[in-house]
């Protein structure tokens, strides 16, 4: 038998562990500095003002780009201008034109009056920005396609068109079906595309959380479900409301489960997704305060490795949650509009 082998990276890992772990007990140690730093330092409100939609975009602590603001209220009509004003120099909260921005909400000062907030936030932005993204390359890469008609791929369009063939081959005609998957094939590839993107550009540094975003997942999971029962054939709704082959009596049981089973489909889509981006954002801000709470050089290097290591796996979930929401997309569909021989 052999015996194991520790790995060059295995000790790597396991003296990153332990010099971290280490800095932060010496940390623990200090007492009343450690006390003092907690109360000076609130993490989770970092992280929760990080992962939260805002009316401006921080990028560093002094740089702060303001957003456009468009509000709309039966007393005062239709109003725009910039977050910039509701913030000093010192960026202190303040009162513009008669609004007041509090807790992300925009309300009228001394008014009851309801404000409807149609305004450009940092997740509305990074919608447009992700959009724009997509948009560029896809017409870039379908412009390959016509010039190299019958040709090799080239440029953007060969590192694309792997992707684009994974899906189709691999994700949408499988779970649809031969005959059908071509009409479901532009909205899939749109679907996994915008999530991929989505995911990836919410890795840089100071972005804003789009796909861990519940109304953004909630959205695109409307969109399969409307997708998905409009689809929906003869027989796909008489399992619903009809399921052949069980006794009378039991149909009875079976029909709200299976009316309740169309609602949690989409709203597992949109869960999933929400929780697995959200998860890996607060994974490392939560790591990152660490090096704030403890006001030591030793955890700030141990957090700062830990978190590019964290940041590898999250390009992974990128790529992981695209496909997963994809796939289960497909497979509802396809269980839409199978056809079913009954003898």
């Amino acid at each position: 038998m052999k015996k194991p082998v520790l790995t060059v990276k295995t000790a790597i890992l396991c003296l990153l562990a332990l010099a971290f772990f280490t800095a932060a007990q010496s940390a623990f140690a200090s007492g009343s500095d450690t006390t003092k730093a907690e109360a000076a330092f609130n993490a989770s409100e970092v992280i929760l003002h990080h992962v939260k939609d805002d009316h401006v975009w921080p990028i560093t602590h002094s740089l702060i780009i303001p957003l456009p603001i468009i509000v709309y209220s039966s007393e005062r009509g239709l109003d725009f201008f910039s977050s910039g004003n509701f913030f000093d120099e010192h960026h202190n909260p303040v009162e513009y034109n008669g609004y007041k921005l509090a807790h992300n909400h925009i309300s009228i000062v001394g008014s009851e009056s309801h404000v409807l907030d149609l305004s450009i936030t940092k997740n509305v932005a990074m919608l447009l920005i992700n959009a724009a993204l997509i948009l560029l390359v896809f017409v870039n890469v379908a412009n390959g396609y016509k010039k190299n008609k019958g040709r090799a791929p080239s440029g953007i369009q060969s590192f694309f068109e792997p992707i684009i063939l994974f899906v189709r081959d691999e994700i949408v005609k499988p779970n649809i079906g031969e005959k059908k998957f071509e009409s479901y094939l532009p909205y899939m590839l749109t679907l996994f595309f915008f999530i991929l993107f989505g995911n990836l550009l919410g890795l840089l540094p100071g972005a804003g959380n789009l796909t861990g975003n519940i109304a953004v997942t909630m959205t695109l999971a409307v969109f399969t479900f409307l997708i998905t029962n409009l689809s929906g054939n003869k027989t796909y709704w008489g399992h619903v409301f009809w399921t052949p082959g069980v006794p009378l009596w039991l149909r009875v049981v079976i029909l709200p489960v299976e009316i309740v089973g169309l609602f949690t489909k989409p709203f597992s889509l949109m869960i999933r997704l929400f929780v697995a981006i959200t998860a890996g954002h607060i994974v490392i801000l939560g790591i990152i305060c660490l090096t704030f709470i403890f006001k030591s050089y030793a955890v700030g290097i141990g957090a700062s490795l830990i978190s590019v290591f964290i940041n590898m796996i999250e390009l992974l979930v990128a790529g992981i949650q695209a496909y997963v929401f994809t796939m289960f997309s497909s497979l509802y569909i396809g269980m839409a509009v199978e056809e079913h021989d009954h003898h």
